[in-house]
């Protein structure tokens, strides 16, 4: 029988047709495809964020639609609304641009609450209801925000609720020194990167191997000590002074699946706690609220998060 993996394995070599580095990024966009989850790509402007999401769904044949959020857009621009139809004396449903495989939700919080929330239900639900009826989105779905770390004038910030539902929150940071100067030398040679056909782009991979490969992540073996070690990190959150705010148990759960994810991307056959250390960062950055005298220390969720796996004793 194939190996999905064998496909999945390929998507870093064509997303690096287009994008140079950025591979543990694309690692984790790919093991939040595998257990259903959504992602927050947080980076300065230029690195690639929405060049990286439209060419892994060409990679993987999927559907890719983006929405660009301004401070103006309705939650109707997102999900979609009833019209009339004068022709036929009826309504119709009209779908948004939020039914696709992979949706770029850009500069999230640059539009208002109640459009951030618009996508509550159809990150949880995988559906859409407008009008007391209930349409469900495409399968895979997932949504990918980005978000500018240094611009906050004129931002609206996610509220926990809304952060909660994100599986990763994964930092974009700017290429190796080697990497930029095959950027350069890519626009030098007049090569459009968004021109992914014209880069040799192939389609890999597609929905039925992530199915195929979602399947085989659920049967990974998590051994009592590891999830116990999982459950350990997130007390240590609840109970840190420098924390308002711990680790929720979806986000326990969350990161454990994920850590499923990765194992299974790197072809073992249970989950280890380096799994778990791997994915810790990524799975509850985002989760975690920081005291704000702490921050003004010059603290971060990340350094905090260091300390809290270095108390916690590590299974054998």
């Amino acid at each position: 029988m194939k190996d999905p993996r064998n496909g999945l394995d390929l998507i870093r070599t064509e997303v690096g047709k287009a994008v140079r580095g950025q591979q543990e990024t694309i690692s984790g966009l790919l093991a939040a495809l595998l257990v259903r989850g959504h992602v927050i790509l947080e980076g300065v402007p230029g690195v690639a964020k929405t060049l990286m999401v439209k060419a892994l769904s060409h990679a993987l044949n999927l559907e890719f639609g983006r929405i660009q959020f301004t401070p103006d857009l309705m939650p109707s621009d997102v999900t979609g609304n009833v019209v009339y139809e004068a022709r036929t004396k009826t309504f119709r449903f009209r779908p948004g641009p939020i039914f696709t495989n992979l949706v770029l939700a850009d500069e999230v919080n640059r539009t208002p609450p109640k459009t951030q929330a618009s996508l509550l239900e159809a990150m949880e639900e995988r559906q859409v209801s407008i009008e007391g009826e209930t349409h469900a989105l495409p399968d895979p779905f997932l949504v990918v925000a980005t978000q500018n770390p240094i611009e906050y004038e004129g931002t609206y910030p996610l509220p926990e609720a809304q952060l909660d539902r994100f599986l990763f929150k994964l930092r974009v940071g700017y290429p190796e020194p080697s990497e930029e100067k095959e950027v350069l030398l890519m626009h030098h040679a007049g090569r459009d990167p968004h021109d992914l056909k014209a880069l040799g782009l192939k389609k890999v991979a597609g929905a039925a191997d992530l199915a195929a490969a979602s399947r085989a992540v659920v049967d990974v073996t998590v051994a009592d000590e590891v999830v116990d070690y999982v459950m350990a990190l997130a007390a240590e959150t609840r109970r840190s002074p420098s924390l308002t705010l711990g680790v929720s148990p979806r986000g326990a759960a969350m990161m454990l699946v994920a850590s499923k994810a990765r194992a299974y991307l790197a072809r073992s056959e249970f989950v280890t706690p380096d799994d778990v250390k791997a994915v810790l960062k990524p799975a509850w950055r985002h989760r975690i609220v920081l005291r704000a005298e702490v921050e003004l220390e010059g603290a971060t969720a990340d350094s905090l998060l260091d300390q809290i796996v270095a108390r916690v004793p590590v299974p054998r």
